[in-house]
């Protein structure tokens, strides 16, 4: 076996664990039953140190003209204070971002590598950047990918700051970017000021494996850069492959990430093939759903439906579990199948969260605020039945729970962009030890639904965004 000339030493392998939860139990006369599973992965060991280089970083600044002063000087430090972070012979660059995309450092194009010369060479560039123009997020992408592609570092990042929201769609149409960027590197996404939207930084987070935040105030941005750049930093294994090899008559319907983020995964480089990118220490849970057929099948004994392994491309000296099976057990008792896995309720759960936000988003840019704090309300009481304390304190500040008997209103003074960092704050997921007899909270029943053409997930039918996946509904959805 070839030896990673930057691997840990051999007492230090990491290594990786596989969990499977389910509850098997399913009801044999139901039609279209459905098994749903949550694989937790967790990679241990990986030391986050190494002598070679693993990163390719390029900064995208947006420099469009709503681009403030105070907004200008909170991106210039906060990249200056990413540059900082980078290792000696990180490939990197800098990115203007307006209406095109334009390399402001290396002056030469392409990339430079990271010593104490380009670190500062590149801050000063920095600080040269000026506000003008319009907002062209295909455009920042697609330059970045073009970067990345000349260079042979396991992990490409792409860390992009904006204010505003995608134009120039007929130029450079973001759904297509999207998918020329996916797998080629993982990018986090930020917002700052009032201008830019919540599910359009969550559409390109969760396509590139990335997360989307935000600041409130522009004074804490370079912090969160430097926090953000440690954990990358710290990031050794540059890909993990997840493979669902489905039993006859099983289906693959999907798998998705619900924590620490939501993100829908989509197969490469096989049918059930799924790949996830850039891990260091830490643990990760999927959400895999499989369609299954009773038909001619035994009942009153266990079957398998499906096996799950994980695999490691180009990673030496990685540990990796051995395959876990994903059963059934067919059964005509109604307490049996009536069950659901503690695990899959909570992320459910968090799933009808996320709608709940969503609506309630759509109303409050409708100027519906009375509906737009019946979302909210329900958005609280899912919160609540999970325990999702963070995201309830997020929820308080939006919402003024009245009277005991009387209707939930929001707080005076509540903005837009106070409800696109909820979207943000509510893509991460809690995940804590499921409660016994955990149930799922009621679907949402006070607007029409619809399910999504790209993800086949529930929607409002006013929405106009999938909040599961980002996918655009067309204008003349009611």
């Amino acid at each position: 076996m070839p030896v990673d000339p930057g691997a840990p030493p051999a007492t230090e392998r990491p290594s990786v664990r596989l969990a499977v939860n389910q509850w098997k139990y399913l009801s044999a006369t139901e039609p279209h039953p459905r098994m749903h599973v949550i694989l937790s992965v967790q990679v241990t060991g990986t030391g986050g140190d190494r002598r070679t280089p693993l990163l390719a970083q390029v900064l995208v600044v947006d420099c469009s003209g709503s681009m403030s002063q105070e907004k200008m000087h909170a991106a210039q430090r906060a990249t200056a204070a990413a540059i900082r972070k980078l290792p000696d012979g990180t490939p990197f660059a800098v990115v203007r971002g307006d209406g095109d995309a334009t390399v402001v450092y290396p002056d030469t194009g392409g990339t430079a590598r990271a010593d104490d010369h380009s670190r500062r060479a590149a801050e000063r560039a920095v600080r040269r950047l000026v506000a003008g123009g319009t907002t062209c997020i295909g455009a920042w992408l697609d330059l970045s990918r073009r970067l990345l592609a000349e260079q042979d570092a396991p992990i490409g990042h792409v860390l992009l700051l904006t204010d505003g929201k995608n134009q120039d769609g007929d130029r450079m149409p973001l759904a297509e970017v999207l998918e020329g960027c996916a797998g080629r590197f993982v990018c986090d996404a930020w917002g700052i000021g009032d201008g830019w939207d919540g599910r359009e930084l969550l559409r390109i987070t969760s396509r590139l494996h990335g997360s989307a935040s935000a600041v409130r105030e522009e004074a804490s941005l370079p912090a969160a850069y430097e926090e953000l750049m440690d954990r990358l930093l710290a990031k050794t294994v540059p890909r993990l492959d997840v493979l669902v090899t489905p039993m006859t008559g099983t289906v693959v319907r999907y798998l998705k990430q619900v924590h620490p983020t939501e993100a829908w995964l989509h197969p490469e480089g096989g049918a059930h093939r799924f790949v996830t990118r850039a891990w260091g220490d830490e643990t990760r849970r999927y959400q895999l759903c499989l369609d299954v057929d009773p038909a001619g099948r035994p009942r009153h004994e266990d079957l398998q439906l499906a096996v799950v392994a994980l695999d490691a491309p180009d990673v030496t000296g990685l540990l990796l579990p051995q395959p876990q099976p994903c059963e059934v057990h067919w059964t005509e008792d109604a307490s049996l199948s009536a069950h659901t896995d503690a695990h899959v309720v909570h992320f459910e759960q968090h799933q009808q969260l996320g709608e709940a936000v969503a609506a309630a988003t759509d109303a409050h840019r409708r100027g519906q605020p009375d509906r737009a704090a019946e979302y909210l309300g329900r958005a609280v009481q899912i919160a609540e039945a999970m325990g999702a304390r963070t995201l309830l304190r997020r929820l308080s500040e939006l919402v003024d729970p009245g009277a005991p008997a009387g209707p939930v209103r929001l707080r005076p003074g509540v903005t837009t962009p106070d409800f696109e960092h909820l979207i943000t704050a509510s893509s991460r997921s809690t995940f804590g030890p499921p409660s016994a007899g955990a149930t799922a909270v009621p679907q949402l029943t006070t607007a029409a639904r619809t399910t999504c053409a790209d993800c086949a997930r529930p929607a409002p039918a006013t929405a106009r965004f999938c909040p599961s996946c980002g996918h655009r509904f067309p204008e003349q959805r009611p």
